[in-house]
């Protein structure tokens, strides 16, 4: 069984084969443009490497019922020019495979509980903090999904009393998107988050809204790990910070498990993502 993911990004696009194990064979990332042209080039990659069933993890909104009309479209995104986008119909009519459909975190989170650093919990929760800040809910080995997906970067959250900086989401001013995501962190340090040093006072700020985020997290879902991920997460030294906020600020209202075994990295690095579209792929075409 041949089997392809797309870790569908608002950034970048990632397509991948793979084997019924979850190796990946053949992998290939272009930047998202128009609908149009990173659709096409989706389809070109799939068939030059043809697929029985494929697992797709996209930006959103996004929408996941499948009553309902708009079924696989990209539908209220601010991403310019993918608004009401049919992603999963214009894949399906052009390739007539069977494939999933859920959100790129859903599809990380989903690749974690799999092959990665989730495999032993019941539920878990999959958080990207990048370009924007988004959440899997992995219930007893299922995605979470309902009424439509949850939308955890824009959990309201206390701003810090020093931090003055205007939210980058045009939405919200104390949203989790418009204080951590790496857009904030460039507008509060005036370059990118991987350029910013390690002993930056922002990274304070950044760790207490991360942190609040994450207890939110642990008293709306009560998991058993919160795995973060992201560009901001590759500084590493935040999970430390994050951990001792976070311990600060539940002030020990519930158990959770020790915060080095709680709030961790993603095992599955930087390929969460295709995996689990792999892996969601071959669930598709078991059932089918």
């Amino acid at each position: 069984m041949k089997l392809g993911a797309i870790e569908a990004g608002g950034t970048k696009f990632v397509c991948a084969t793979g084997d019924e194990k979850l190796n990946i064979d053949k992998r290939i990332a272009f930047p998202t443009t128009t609908p149009e042209e990173t659709l096409a080039r989706t389809i070109a990659f799939f068939k030059e490497n043809p697929v029985d069933a494929l697992g797709i993890g996209s930006f959103g909104p996004i929408d996941l019922r499948p009553e309902s009309p708009t079924y696989g479209y990209v539908t209220s995104t601010p991403k310019p020019g993918w608004a009401n986008t049919d992603f999963l119909g214009t894949l399906r009519s052009a390739l007539a495979i069977p494939a999933a459909w859920t959100t790129d975190v859903n599809e990380a989170a989903f690749g974690e509980m799999t092959l990665g650093v989730s495999q032993a919990d019941d539920t878990s929760i999959y958080v990207t903090i990048g370009t924007g800040i988004g959440a899997g809910v992995v219930n007893r080995h299922a995605l979470y999904v309902g009424r439509t997906h949850p939308e955890v970067g824009h959990f309201i959250l206390h701003r810090q009393p020093d931090d003055t900086m205007v939210s980058t989401c045009p939405y919200h001013e104390n949203c989790a998107e418009g204080l951590a995501a790496g857009p904030a962190v460039n507008k509060r340090a005036g370059m990118a988050a991987k350029d910013v040093p390690a002993d930056n006072p922002l990274w304070t700020i950044e760790a207490n809204y991360i942190a609040q985020l994450c207890v939110d997290l642990t008293l709306a879902f009560a998991p058993d790990k919160i795995i973060l991920n992201g560009g901001v997460m590759h500084q590493t030294q935040l999970f430390n910070l994050v951990r001792r906020e976070f311990s600060e600020l539940l002030n020990d209202y519930v158990n959770t498990p020790p915060l080095t075994e709680y709030i961790v990295p993603a095992g599955l690095g930087e390929e969460s993502g295709v995996i689990g579209g792999l892996a969601l792929a071959r669930e598709t075409r078991r059932s089918n």
